[in-house]
């Protein structure tokens, strides 16, 4: 079956932006109502469904991996109100689509494949969203917007009810200015006992959510937080070093966790390098050298790409940093950024010798 699917897969990729148009076309058909899931502009969406099926082929021979993925985005899509009616629609439009651009590569053989692999896929999901005993979404209230950089700002919130969620996991997010238009961010701080929330959010290129909070996020007004995300952690009774590598606002995660971790007396040595394309990027450099000067369990490496050499930082990408110190044997390494700046990342390090089983990272997307 893995076999079959990553064959037909690949066959697919070239026409990806049709089948993605078919694909919702034959949905909305099937089940009409699944059409308010969804932004009126329906770009980003198609793409965050092709990068959704890629991290699911490539998986689809590590369950241990996998599970976990299903079960997160089962509890998430809770948020939509998905009934098993739904679920069945999404299937039907996916092989179709499939079928009626694979043409004759579109065997019976092929079709019993991907019908078995989503079946597990459903199921997955449906079983996760019906244990989750939390809230499909929160009401979170905007109580502080700053602007850190003309294109970074500083959104604090506070939840109606506390999220549970663990420091290095990230949420969806829906704001009132792009209704029905959802993007992941990462709590930049552990959880609070008054339940307040702080996001670190940079505007991107195409980026319809990040831009309007950056630019037009204001006190008061009301988002939707989804159920946390997400695997990045340290186990403090794990002997290991840790390994943490941050690009620009993916520092926020790993944020977290050092928050989380500077309320304990002892942890295990932790190592960040911390990277962008100039000493302007690091946003955060001063508040986490602040907590290594507090916290000798800690040591920050700051990264510049470009521009003349800073005090105290290291020349190059972030890969090329990590790797020049060899491949981190006895290490739990954390990776988070854009999608590229941890593809890169992971992929030299594999290159250096690091172990794929030291490495985590979480599927993140930026829009």
């Amino acid at each position: 079956m893995v076999g079959l699917i990553r064959d037909t897969w690949a066959k697919s990729e070239p026409f990806i932006p049709e089948i993605s148009q078919f694909f919702y076309g034959m949905l909305f058909t099937l089940a009409p109502a699944t059409r308010d899931f969804f932004p009126i502009n329906m770009e980003v969406q198609r793409g965050r469904l092709v990068r959704a099926l890629v991290h699911i082929v490539q998986m689809v021979d590590r369950p241990d991996d996998l599970v976990p993925f299903l079960t997160q985005l089962g509890r998430d899509h809770r948020k939509f109100g998905v009934i098993p009616r739904h679920y069945e629609a999404v299937g039907t439009a996916l092989l179709a689509s499939l079928k009626n651009h694979l043409g004759p590569d579109w065997t019976p053989e092929v079709e019993r494949a991907w019908a078995e692999a989503f079946t597990i896929v459903a199921r997955a999901m449906q079983e996760a969203a019906a244990a989750d005993v939390n809230p499909a979404s929160w009401s979170a209230t905007v109580l502080e917007h700053r602007r850190l950089t003309w294109d970074l700002a500083l959104v604090r919130v506070q939840p109606e009810f506390a999220v549970p969620y663990q420091p290095g996991q990230y949420m969806s997010v829906e704001v009132p200015q792009r209704p029905r238009l959802w993007r992941y961010l990462s709590p930049a701080n552990a959880p609070r006992e008054d339940g307040g929330i702080e996001f670190h959010v940079r505007a991107v290129d195409g980026g319809w959510v990040s831009r309007a909070i950056v630019s037009h996020t204001q006190p008061g007004d009301v988002w939707r937080l989804g159920p946390p995300l997400g695997r990045l952690a340290v186990d403090r009774a794990d002997d290991r070093g840790v390994l943490m590598i941050a690009g620009g606002t993916g520092v926020a995660p790993l944020r977290a966790i050092l928050d989380d971790l500077a309320q304990w007396g002892e942890n295990p040595k932790v190592q960040l390098f911390y990277g962008g394309p100039s000493r302007e990027d690091l946003y955060d450099l001063d508040e986490l050298r602040a907590l290594a000067a507090t916290n000798p369990w800690l040591t920050v490496t700051p990264v510049i790409e470009h521009g003349d050499e800073a005090p105290g930082c290291v020349q190059g990408t972030l890969a090329e940093a990590v790797t020049q110190q060899g491949s981190w044997p006895g290490h739990r390494i954390l990776v988070a950024g854009s999608p590229a700046m941890i593809r890169a990342t992971v992929s030299r390090m594999l290159v250096a010798g690091s172990a794929l089983d030291q490495i985590a990272y979480d599927p993140f997307t930026i829009d």
